[in-house]
């Protein structure tokens, strides 16, 4: 069995160097595949409906493998207040001064579509963010190339919104304004080489109001980020589960998992058109505890995916689980099969946390112990399993995150306790997914921190911002992982930029497969010449590349 062996060299130390020099419909007979693809459509839906109010290997060389030998040379930016600022990161402790490249006014900026100047006696701001058509382009110089922090100051005209941020007609993420006064709105460590560049924010749930971009070094960061511990937050973790988090810590920060969503197993859609186009298959297999969700299985739903993930873990692969958990029956409100979205149930998870609903709490209990059987199966079948409940939670657009983030924790915490106490389940390795530093449960609940992340269409980008927010949302250092994803990731950005995550896991249908009898690849997303580069990538591990993990040496 192959294993990684060559060493991959960052670009980010050659960066630093030369920067310091110059400055998810389905109908009523749905499957498991029509369900993944109704998922994504209703999580696009959500958010379009929502924009005006807001809601949105131990690497084994000679069997004596140093975790040290490939020291990383990294980059990360703090928030930065002034022209000159001496930062200081929470958890890693470093201080930098970050140097002014530009301030940008919006007013002076060519505007598109809608967007108007609005002048004040407080200053100048554009405004009219309404259409897809919408933006403001800023014409920025950059003397030498490196990585920025581009901080678009900026409001919100009502509620949390989110909108697009390219370079040079690229995509780099999304800024997010949550204040009605004029504040910080950051992408962190973007790239930009020598010359002028086109910078612009265009609409996506629009409705803000834009002061001006500030362009600033970004700040450096420590390696250590990588040195994160394998100890599990369950003591009482089985074997095979501690030997899967110590493989996945021994490659963290050197390596990237290949991994791929597939309602149907190995050997279905999503993964076999993969394997057609790149001679392999990914290293992680996502499956979903969905149609195990009682009111489902009311309504004829079958569930395959634990005999799935027995075979694909007999086959030398790793297992990631979702749940949309379908909310029990009394509380749909719509059809069937939409019952894991907002609003498609009227359940109120603050009433059920705090009392009120006492037949709520019994129902979800009831939900938790169907699950729970299936994790049980696994654990008999020595699986274990990276488990991501109640994902995507701060989004709003599942029911789970509808009433605000403190009976989200409650519920999680209450979720970790059954499944871990009362049930005894000892294979899991808590993949918190919640997207939001204040949705945060606590370190003692949480193993790997994943983000979730669909940019667009052929948007090959590391994401290093999202990345580096995940960073901060604990002061200790955790495994990050892009738990779904729309696009793959080029593996040379992901290497320029320094946002390795532990693995990706590329969502199905549409992203992956043409939605046909046949199985084709789609290039709608990904083009087959970067889904082969990635999979051909040295800094890619395969399902082929995995060492024996059920004999995984521990310490």
């Amino acid at each position: 069995m192959k294993v990684k062996k060559v060493a991959v060299v960052l670009l980010a130390a050659t960066m630093m160097a030369t920067q310091a020099t110059g400055c998810k419909n389905a109908d009523q007979t749905v499957t498991n595949e029509t369900s993944q693809e109704s998922i994504q459509t209703e999580r696009q839906q959500s958010v379009q409906e929502n924009e005006r109010e807001g809601v949105q290997q131990t690497i084994q060389e000679n069997d004596n493998y140093d975790k040290t030998d490939k020291q990383q040379s990294l980059q990360k930016d703090d928030t930065i207040a002034s022209n000159e600022t001496t930062q200081e990161d929470n958890s890693l402790k470093i201080n930098y001064t970050a140097k002014l490249v530009g301030t940008y006014e919006a007013e002076e900026a060519q505007l598109s579509g809608n967007v108007k100047v609005v002048k004040e006696t407080n200053g100048d701001y554009v405004s009219g963010f309404e259409q897809d058509s919408d933006s403001c382009n800023f014409t920025v110089e950059i003397a030498s190339e490196g990585f920025y922090d581009l901080n678009f100051v900026s409001a919100t005209e009502g509620g949390y919104k989110e909108n697009y941020v390219t370079v040079d007609g690229d995509s780099i993420g999304t800024i997010a304004v949550e204040s009605a006064d004029f504040s910080d709105a950051m992408i962190a460590r973007v790239y930009l080489t020598q010359g002028t560049h086109n910078i612009a924010v265009t609409k996506y749930w629009g409705w803000i109001k834009l002061d001006k971009l500030v362009i600033q070094t970004s700040a450096p960061i420590d390696e250590n980020i990588y040195q994160v511990s394998a100890e599990l937050v369950n003591k009482n973790a089985t074997d095979e589960t501690k030997r899967l988090m110590h493989y996945l810590t021994d490659t963290y920060g050197k390596y990237v998992l290949s991994g791929q969503y597939c309602d149907q197993g190995q050997f279905g859609k999503e993964m076999t058109v993969i394997n057609k186009a790149t001679g392999k298959f990914p290293a992680v297999l996502g499956l979903d505890f969905i149609e195990y969700s009682p009111s489902r299985a009311a309504n004829g739903s079958v569930g395959k995916a634990t005999d799935y993930a027995i075979k694909f873990w007999e086959n030398g692969g790793i297992v990631t689980f979702c749940w949309h958990w379908n909310a029990p029956q009394k509380y749909l409100t719509a059809e069937w099969y939409k019952g894991f979205n907002t609003d498609a149930t009227n359940i109120d998870l603050a009433k059920i946390m705090n009392g009120t609903d006492e037949e709520g709490y019994d129902l979800l209990m009831k939900d938790i112990d169907t699950i729970a059987q299936q994790l049980l199966i696994l654990q008999d079948a020595k699986v274990p399993v990276l488990w991501r409940p109640l994902h995507e939670a701060s989004g709003g657009w599942f029911w789970w995150g509808a009433s605000g983030p403190e009976a989200y924790k409650e519920l999680y915490i209450l979720l970790y306790d059954k499944l871990t106490n009362e049930y005894g389940l000892n294979n899991l390795i808590w993949l918190w997914n919640g997207q939001n530093k204040e949705w945060y449960p606590g370190d003692e609940y949480v193993d790997i921190i994943g983000e979730d992340i669909y940019p667009g269409e052929k948007v090959y980008g590391s994401q290093i911002n999202k990345y580096l927010e995940a960073i901060d949302y604990t002061p200790n250092t955790k495994m990050i992982v892009l738990s779904e994803n729309g696009c793959v990731p080029d593996p040379d950005l992901i290497n320029r930029d320094g946002a390795m995550w532990g693995f990706f896991c590329t969502w199905g249908g549409e992203f992956v497969a043409k939605d046909s009898s046949i199985y084709a690849l789609s290039e709608q997303y990904t083009e087959k010449t970067m889904l082969k580069k990635v999979y051909d990538s040295e800094l890619v591990i395969t399902l082929d590349e995995l060492p024996d993990l059920k004999n995984y040496p521990l310490p």
